[in-house]
């Protein structure tokens, strides 16, 4: 019994250990693209709560969450903070953590931010960053473990821009890469997204980060993201609250409405409230959206 016992102690400690060491893997193998020499170094800001933000970030990278007993499904996970800084905890390894629970092998993107200082052109680094992290992953499926026709893109607030633009914008990659892998997603999940730069729905802060304080007129209609579903743009599940005073939840609406016009499936969950920015756990209410996003997910096959 005491041979049983000490077995399943250290069987229990290799498991929590394993479990605090996740891999980091650089998203570029060489040169990180559309860079330039600056003083600008990464800024880890943790704070009194234990929340972790992270800002100027010069070095992207993927955060790999393998789950017990994958199912073959991956998902790269984009946190918010405005186009300004990651919110990496509640937006990226908390929502892994819960989605290793389904069997899905997470991957918690570090995207740069935009910054004129460090980046030859800041209003395509973000989709840059996302693009190879869709490549990449698609790359190495056979190592990961996941099948390479079932990687989906999650994002929060401006992360959820970044993860919508993902979306529809698959077409003509960014950047000067000759690869073939594709760079359209198979499914996305959009969290109280910035989805409009107009000037009727935009987060000032997220528009003015990414194309600047004046920007042209065909820069906002590119970027929002409304205007650029097709029928090819990816299955997608939605969350916002209504009372978001920080994003509209007009912009949720605006993407789903949109999705119905050009028939792409899409299912949305409105909370009455909840704010914004609440991550995994809305407050406000018993249910629980992650739940809502298994059954999604378990319905679109991506859990079998």
């Amino acid at each position: 019994m005491r041979k049983l016992l000490f077995f399943l102690l250290c069987l229990l400690i290799v498991t929590f250990a394993q479990a605090q060491n996740q891999p980091v893997i650089p998203l570029y193998s060489g040169a990180v693209p559309n860079s330039k020499a600056s003083s600008i170094q990464e800024v880890v800001d943790k704070q009194a709560n234990g929340s972790i933000r992270i800002s100027n970030v010069v070095t992207p990278t993927l955060t790999v969450y393998r789950p017990a007993k994958a199912n073959g499904t991956a998902v790269i996970i984009c946190p918010g903070g405005g186009y300004a800084r990651l919110a990496m905890d509640h937006e990226g390894y908390d929502v892994a953590r819960r989605l290793n629970e389904m069997g899905i092998t997470a991957f918690v993107l570090k995207y740069r931010l935009p910054n004129a200082q460090s980046q030859t052109d800041k209003s395509v680094v973000p989709l840059l960053d996302a693009q190879q992290a869709i490549r990449l992953v698609r790359q190495r499926a056979a190592e990961f473990g996941v099948n390479p026709s079932r990687v989906g893109l999650m994002g929060f607030s401006a992360g959820g821009h970044l993860a919508s633009t993902a979306g529809t914008h698959f077409a003509t990659p960014v950047g000067d890469t000759k690869e073939k892998t594709s760079v359209r997603p198979d499914f996305l999940m959009l969290l109280y997204p910035v989805i409009s730069f107009s000037d009727e729905l935009m987060h000032a802060g997220s528009r003015t980060s990414l194309i600047g304080e004046k920007p042209a007129t065909d820069q906002i209609r590119r970027y929002s993201n409304e205007l650029q579903i097709t029928a090819q743009t990816p299955p997608t599940f939605l969350v916002h609250a209504a009372d978001d005073q920080t994003v509209k939840v007009q912009n949720s609406l605006a993407f789903y409405e949109a999705c119905l016009q050009h028939q792409v499936p899409a299912e949305m969950h409105l909370y009455p409230q909840g704010g914004h920015g609440f991550g995994m756990l809305n407050k406000t209410t018993k249910d629980n959206w992650t739940d809502r996003l298994q059954n999604w997910l378990d319905a679109g096959g991506w859990l079998r």
